[in-house]
């Protein structure tokens, strides 16, 4: 995807990582009051409980596929800085660009986060709570689970951008494939976690979450994991694709060619073994 300056990235990249929070964060707080609370804080095993993990799902997905077709010729709309350093790591955008978009998706997840919280206040009986935040214990699954799933799922999502920008891809088929994984994401992580893959979308509802639940001692898992995951991801994408180590800042990364010189005897050796069984 073209870009523009790197204020206009900023920019973009701020309003989007705004409109995700919105639309994904943002409808897990205010969901509850709709209809008078008919889809409550349910537990995932009931069918309110569903109902609600799908329209959260949902908001993250076309919040995000709204925004490819919106702000993507502008920024490559990350709106997310586990994908800007995926992006940054296989050298499909500067250095320069990644500093900026990753302050604007900051700015715009904190942003975000406090004009739920504006909004929420108005009811009387508002109370932080969680507040959409991501943690791994009480009801969720244990940091063990939480590293899997974020490096796994992230690793996912940055293999999907890397295909969908280096494919030729029209605007709207990006739009719709990023968002439709995001939504999958969101689908198999919520009840783990409460889905991350995001380090801004954590960073800013941790911030605004009630001290009793520890959001902020625990936001570290929500940074590191999803980071490591967008690592993963690029490697994973080097495998599927036609690109080159050299061709990324991987290849930079002591010992990383020998690996791939081994992987590539391995996966050769295994190749030339079912072929000679198939013989």
């Amino acid at each position: 995807m073209p870009t523009q300056n790197n204020g206009r990235i900023l920019a973009a990249e701020l309003f989007g990582t705004l409109v995700l929070m919105l639309g994904g964060p943002g409808v897990a707080i205010l969901l509850p009051t709709v209809g008078g609370g008919l889809l409550p804080d349910a537990d995932a095993t009931t069918v309110g409980g569903l109902i609600r993990l799908a329209i959260i799902a949902v908001g993250f997905g076309v919040s995000l596929m709204i925004m490819v077709a919106v702000i993507g010729p502008v920024s490559g709309c990350h709106i997310n800085p586990a994908v800007t350093v995926g992006m940054l790591l296989a050298r499909k955008v500067s250095g320069m660009h990644a500093v900026f978009a990753i302050i604007g998706q900051v700015i715009g997840s904190i942003a975000g986060a406090a004009i739920i919280y504006g909004i929420a206040s108005g009811r009387d009986d508002f109370e932080r709570g969680q507040f959409a935040a991501n943690l791994w214990s009480g009801k969720y699954f244990g940091l063990g689970s939480t590293m899997v799933t974020e490096v796994i799922l992230t690793a996912l999502l940055v293999v999907v951008v890397l295909f969908i920008t280096t494919r030729g891809m029209s605007t709207g088929s990006m739009a719709v494939i990023a968002g439709a994984t995001l939504t999958l994401i969101h689908f198999i992580a919520i009840p783990i976690d409460n889905a991350s893959v995001n380090p801004a979308r954590s960073l800013a509802t941790a911030l605004f979450a009630d001290t009793n639940f520890e959001a902020l001692q625990q936001l570290w898992a929500f940074i590191v994991f999803p980071l490591v995951g967008a690592v993963v991801g690029v490697i994973i994408w080097l495998v599927l694709d036609d690109a080159r180590l050299e061709d990324t800042m991987l290849a930079e990364v002591p010992g990383m060619s020998e690996a791939r010189d081994v992987l590539d005897k391995v996966a050769d050796g295994a190749v030339d073994a079912v072929e000679d069984t198939i013989d």
